[in-house]
């Protein structure tokens, strides 16, 4: 049984490889943000009250194309439905801290925190001061790094850096070792089924992102409850 200060530790150094990546997509974030006219402070507001790459990625692409506001709600609110999955799946890990605990925990989840998460409780079980850090960890790269991005500007290209690519070449490198457990394999051979059929069918469209982000971790976690029951 790891000590508390031994469970930061380990938190702080399995997340910080992740952190880096995410931080380096949130230049990318604060850079689009002021490209498209935001102010550094409604850029920073949407990352400390959303705190969702994808979302503010997509709701910042929607204001440069001219979307109305409703659609911009209506596609935040789908793209982030997943978390409510990730939130069930892992109900088990977070169950041991207060109610008031889980509230603050459930605003940290996210792909990357869910999948750490997930690792860490088939391997130790239950742990939500780990989950509690890593998510801070994340959730502190991400605004700092939006800020950062925000306040450089125009300083910063982000293709020409390759800033573009660090998320999710670290996250699939990060989600390789967690491919032993059959709902993440479904959820992944999913998504990537979906991401590759929906791009021919409707190339660089918003929704693409959306309807796979919903579809397979529902797979995923029916697989999961399936197996749990079973």
């Amino acid at each position: 049984m790891l000590t508390n200060q031994q469970t930061v530790r380990t938190a702080l150094l399995e997340a910080l490889p992740l952190a880096l990546a995410i931080a380096a997509y949130g230049l990318s974030y604060g850079v689009l943000a002021t490209q498209a006219h935001w102010s550094l402070w409604s850029t920073i507001l949407m990352s400390l009250l959303v705190f969702s790459g994808s979302v503010q990625l997509v709701i910042v692409a929607m204001f440069i194309s001219g979307a109305a506001l409703p659609s911009m709600l209506i596609t935040a609110v789908l793209l982030n439905l997943r978390n409510l999955l990730y939130g069930a799946a892992l109900a088990d890990n977070l169950a041991p801290a207060s109610r008031k605990y889980r509230w603050l925990l459930a605003f940290g989840v996210s792909d990357e925190s869910f999948v750490l998460g997930n690792i860490r409780y088939q391997k130790y079980g239950a742990d939500p001061l780990y989950f509690g850090v890593v998510a801070g960890t994340f959730y502190s790269a991400w605004v700092v790094a939006s800020y950062i991005g925000a306040y450089l500007g125009d300083l910063i290209d982000p293709v020409r850096w390759g800033l573009d690519l660090a998320f999710p070449i670290t996250f699939v490198a990060l989600l390789i070792p967690a491919l032993t457990q059959k709902p993440i394999i479904a959820t992944a051979i999913t998504a990537l089924g979906m991401a590759s059929l929906l791009h021919h069918m409707m190339p660089n469209s918003e929704f693409n992102l959306i309807l796979t982000g919903i579809i397979a971790p529902l797979v995923g976690l029916y697989i999961a409850r399936r197996s749990h029951h079973g």
